[in-house]
C-alpha cells in the first residue's frame, strides 16, 4: 500500500506558521487523516493541546514504519523508564527550561553509568525534534542544556586481541570443539576476528551467502526483541557490504561446510553457524569466557572481535577508509574516533617529510 505524507499548514497561538505532518497508508486514509487535522486545528492548536504522552505515542508509531525493531525496542524502554515517568502529563509549551533541568537533575541522581545517560538524552532529543518537524513545538528546549556530562571520565581505551593472542584463543577453541555442535563456536569466533562482522550479523549468515570468495553481509538478527530471534537488515546502508574472506577463514569455512553437507535435510539456506537456528548468545559468552582461560589470554567482550580485527588494519597502516567499509559505518569519523590512536606511524611519516624540507 503507498505510503502518503499529509502536510497541514496553519498558524500557532503566537502567530507563527507551522506546518502538521501525518503519515498514512492509501489514498483514502490520507483524505481522512487531512480531514480530521483540519477540524482539530480549527478547535484547537495542537500545540496547546499535546502532551508528552501524546507526542510519544505518535513518535514510536512513525517508528515503527522507519526503523529495525531492535532499534525501537530500544527507544521504548529509554523513554517508557527515564522520561515519561516524570513528564508524561507535561503539555509539550510547558516544557521549560527549569522543567527540563530539574528532568535532568533527577536522571543525574540515577546510578547509571553516564554512557546510558547520554543515550537517554538522546533518545529524549530525537522525540523532541520529531515534535518541531510536526509543528507542535517552535524548537527544542533540551538543546539548550546539554547532554550529561562526567568530570572525572577518561576515555575508555579499545579493549581487543593482538594476532598471537587470538592464535592462542582459537587453538583452545579448537581443541574444546570435539563435537559436531560444538564447532558452531569455533567458527564463529574465526569469523568474528577475520572480518569484524557484528554479533548479530555473523547470527545471520547463511551459507547462500558465500559465493565464492566473497562473504555478503545482507542481513542482522537480534535475540533482545521480545517473542523471539527478529531477522532484519542490517544496521545502516553502510552495512551492506561484501568481503574478500581471508585464506585463515576459507579454510575453516570449508571444513565446517563439508561437515554440515552431511547432515539429512542440509539447505543452503541454514545459518553458517548454528544450522537451522542461530547460536544463543548466552552460550557463546560461556564459550568466549571458557576458551580465554583454557588459552591463558585475557577474556574480552564478544564485540571486541570487532576491535581487534580493526585494531590488527589500523596497525598494520591499512587505509581509514577500508576499515570503515568492513566495519560497515556509516561515517568514516565513527572508524576514525575509535581507532585513530592506532596510527602513530602516519605522524612519524608527515614529520620525516616535513624534517627533509631544508
Amino acid at each position: 500500500m503507498q505510503k502518503y505524507r499529509v502536510r497541514i499548514n496553519y498558524k500557532n497561538l503566537q502567530g507563527e506558521d507551522k506546518q502538521m505532518e501525518r503519515v498514512a497508508y492509501g489514498a483514502a486514509e490520507a483524505k481522512e487523516l487531512e480531514a480530521k487535522l483540519v477540524a482539530e486545528i480549527k478547535e484547537k492548536p495542537p500545540e496547546k493541546r499535546m502532551t508528552v504522552q501524546q507526542l510519544y505515542d505518535e513518535y514510536v508509531e512513525v517508528k515503527k514504519h522507519e526503523v529495525r525493531e531492535s532499534t525501537l525496542a530500544k527507544t521504548r524502554h529509554i523513554l517508557n523508564n527515564h522520561v515519561l515517568p516524570l513528564l508524561k502529563d507535561k503539555s509539550l509549551p510547558k516544557l521549560t527550561l527549569p522543567e527540563l533541568q530539574n528532568w535532568k537533575n533527577l536522571i543525574s541522581k540515577k546510578e547509571i553509568v553516564v554512557t546510558m545517560k547520554r543515550n537517554i538524552y538522546g533518545e529524549f532529543r530525537a522525540m523532541l525534534n520529531y515534535a518541531i518537524k510536526m509543528g507542535y513545538l517552535s524548537s527544542n528546549p533540551l538543546i539548550r542544556l546539554g547532554n550529561f556530562k562526567d568530570a572525572y571520565e577518561i576515555r575508555k581505551t579499545v579493549d581487543y586481541y593482538t594476532a598471537d593472542e587470538f592464535l592462542k584463543f582459537i587453538s583452545a577453541a579448537q581443541k574444546q570443539s570435539t563435537e559436531f555442535y560444538e564447532k558452531n563456536y569455533f567458527v564463529f569466533f574465526n569469523i568474528a576476528f577475520y572480518t569484524g562482522l557484528r554479533k548479530g550479523e555473523i547470527h545471520a549468515l547463511k551459507w547462500s551467502d558465500i559465493d565464492g570468495n566473497i562473504l555478503h553481509v545482507r542481513r542482522s538478527i537480534s535475540q533482545k526483541v521480545k517473542g523471539g530471534d527478529r531477522e532484519t537488515p542490517p544496521k545502516n546502508k553502510s552495512s551492506y557490504r561484501s568481503l574478500q574472506i581471508p585464506e585463515p577463514l576459507k579454510g575453516v569455512l570449508n571444513e565446517h561446510y563439508d561437515r554440515y553437507k552431511q547432515v539429512d535435510g542440509f539447505t543452503h539456506d541454514w545459518r553458517i553457524c548454528g544450522g537451522e537456528t542461530s547460536l544463543r548468545d548466552t552460550t557463546i559468552e560461556l564459550r568466549n569466557t571458557l576458551y580465554a582461560k583454557l588459552a591463558d589470554v585475557k577474556k574480552i567482550r564478544i564485540h571486541d572481535f570487532r576491535h581487534s580485527h580493526a585494531s590488527l588494519l589500523a596497525n598494520s597502516g591499512i587505509n581509514i577508509q577500508e576499515i570503515a567499509r568492513r566495519l560497515g559505518h556509516s561515517k568514516i569519523e565513527i572508524t576514525w574516533n575509535t581507532y585513530s590512536h592506532l596510527y602513530p606511524r602516519e605522524e612519524e611519516r608527515a614529520v620525516a617529510i616535513l624534517d627533509k624540507i631544508v
